[in-house]
């Protein structure tokens, strides 16, 4: 089934059942406060459906305020389950390491929805998972940060029987009232601090490859499989440089895709996939370029993969290749840019 979207800011249905979940826990009549959003009730029915993020939002400070819970969405993290994050969810329990689902979270997490971005930056021993919320109102962004912080936890505790994380920053302050405090430590049950430069985990570098005990790769190449379609569905009404850009996305790391093996995923012929490309003023080749770089500066600054493993994520057979390849888009080798940054 493709999927007809409009809107470029979008929300799975599985994003939001935690957050009605709590409403029900409390005793809240949600069904009204969808419809103040802008909701179709019926649209709960089939997990394949979107809504857009400002409705989204919108129904997170309409639940706010009836709770009268200035933590709704930290509480509300609780009733996190593996379908909660769609494919994903699940993509995470059958990775083989908490380094492997960190690259996984920013390629896939637009299946789960367009709320926020995830990346990681590793300095001193420590990865800092970071996640920057896309809402506008600043309670909604607070208790959206305070809701996925909360459930990265309570969904590494209850279904990777991992708990990884030494601490949690919060970008914001402390609440107001010194009583709900309790609720981060008893959810986090690690350090919280807050006014920090980021919101994020804290994770000790060393435990980013410890094996999780029910990695199952033949299952996790069935779901990336899934996923690889899902995507193209939400994104077909993009821009097919953008379509180009999600796929390779997914495909890099294990192969460098042609231009007719991206084209046969767009069920469209290699020749269309020329001509639009061309119509958006590039090329097959310039696209994957575009993208080669922008993951290898991210992985140059933000991780400390080996130079040869950055080049088999960007799909080179050889390290040699991608050497030769940076130092022609930059002037500069990726082993200087490591060192001294872009400066």
């Amino acid at each position: 089934m493709m999927i007809d979207i409009t809107d470029t800011n979008l929300a799975s249905v599985p994003a939001i059942n935690p957050y009605l979940k709590s409403a029900q826990s409390c005793a809240i009549d949600y069904l009204p406060l969808l419809q103040s959003a802008g909701i179709d009730p019926s649209v709960l029915e089939d997990n394949n459906q979107r809504i857009s993020v400002a409705a989204m939002e919108k129904l997170l400070l309409l639940l706010i305020d009836a709770s009268g819970d200035q933590c709704f969405g930290l509480h509300s993290s609780r009733f996190i389950e593996p379908a909660s994050y769609s494919v994903l969810g699940y993509i995470s329990m059958n990775c083989s390491s908490l380094r492997d689902i960190q690259a996984k979270i920013p390629i896939y997490e637009k299946i789960v929805g367009d709320m926020g971005v995830t990346s990681v930056e590793i300095a001193n021993g420590f990865a800092l998972q970071r996640w920057e919320c896309k809402f506008t109102d600043p309670i909604a962004v607070r208790n959206e940060v305070e809701h996925v912080l909360g459930s990265w936890v309570i969904y590494a505790r209850n279904f990777l029987n991992f708990q990884p994380h030494d601490g949690v920053w919060f970008e914001h302050s402390a609440p107001q009232d010194p009583a709900l405090l309790a609720s981060y430590f008893e959810i986090f049950a690690c350090d919280v601090l807050f006014d920090q430069p980021a919101s994020g985990l804290r994770i000790r570098e060393d435990t980013l490859d410890l094996p999780l005990p029910q990695a199952n790769e033949k299952l996790l190449e069935m779901l990336l499989e899934h996923a690889t379609q899902l995507l193209a569905e939400i994104t077909h009404n993009q821009r097919v440089t953008d379509q180009v850009k999600n796929l390779l996305r997914l495909m890099l790391g294990t192969q460098t895709p042609s231009s007719a093996m991206i084209a046969e995923k767009l069920g469209i012929s290699s020749r269309t996939l020329q001509r639009k490309l061309g119509e958006e003023g590039t090329q097959y080749k310039d696209v994957l370029n575009d993208l080669r770089l922008e993951l290898a500066l991210y992985f140059l600054k933000n991780t400390d993969l080996s130079l040869e493993a950055i080049a088999h994520e960007l799909g080179y057979s050889e390290g040699r290749s991608f050497y030769r390849s940076f130092k022609q888009w930059t002037g500069r080798t990726a082993g200087s840019y490591r060192t001294d940054g872009a400066t």
